[in-house]
């Protein structure tokens, strides 16, 4: 099993701050403070219920399904490749400079579009079931939950300071950041890929 460590790091990549910050900032820019705090507290509430729920009920079902872990995890797998792969791509295509659609009027249908899929990710619910399905240990469930809870904490501070960190200097670092990160999230889902592959049986060679 692997350890808290790596369970909150593969879940900060998946369901982390770092995709939420520049979309954020750029989809709230004419809300004044009180409405995004709002909005970021909205987005919080249906995030950890959204995230809750998916883990409970993906879990339920992939035991009652007798889904294999490793099937699992090469499903998520497959799913982190794709989407991280697009990403890094993204980087070498021509851009284009559109204007984003406004946040409907109405609060809870706009804390809806940012929790979906912005910060709820089908890859991060599918390593979240993952996790949960792999142990009947009560306490590294817990732990598990207690890893989201935080994770979705730092989502809410990212809402709450997107403005801050995306100009001047930030921006820099974070631009830089996540470049770094994009590649490294192709490498992990082929890692996670692999393992899977492994215990599935179909390589036999030893993942380092």
């Amino acid at each position: 099993m692997i350890g808290a460590g790596e369970i909150f790091t593969l879940l900060f990549v998946t369901l982390g701050p770092f995709k939420v910050l520049g979309p954020s900032a750029a989809r709230t820019r004419n809300l004044d403070a009180p409405a995004l705090r709002g909005l970021a507290f909205r987005v919080f509430a249906f995030s950890m219920v959204a995230v809750g729920a998916a883990g409970w009920f993906g879990r339920s079902l992939a035991l009652k399904w007798q889904i294999s872990i490793p099937a699992l995890t090469l499903t998520a797998g497959i799913v982190f490749f794709l989407v991280a792969l697009r990403a890094v791509l993204e980087q070498y295509e021509e851009t284009h400079e559109h204007a984003l659609a406004p946040l409907p009027e109405k609060p809870l249908a706009a804390a809806l579009q940012i929790t979906f899929p912005m910060i709820v990710t089908p890859y991060g619910v599918a390593g979240l079931i993952v996790f949960l399905a792999a142990t009947s240990d009560l306490v590294r469930q817990e732990t598990v939950w207690a890893i989201v809870a935080a994770v979705m904490v730092l989502n809410l501070t990212a809402m709450l300071c997107a403005r801050v960190f995306m100009r001047g200097p930030q921006l820099f670092f974070f631009r830089i950041l996540g470049a770094v990160l994009g590649v490294l999230q192709v490498a992990l889902a082929m890692e996670i890929m692999l393992h899977a592959l492994q215990e599935l049986g179909v390589l036999s060679a030893p993942i380092a």
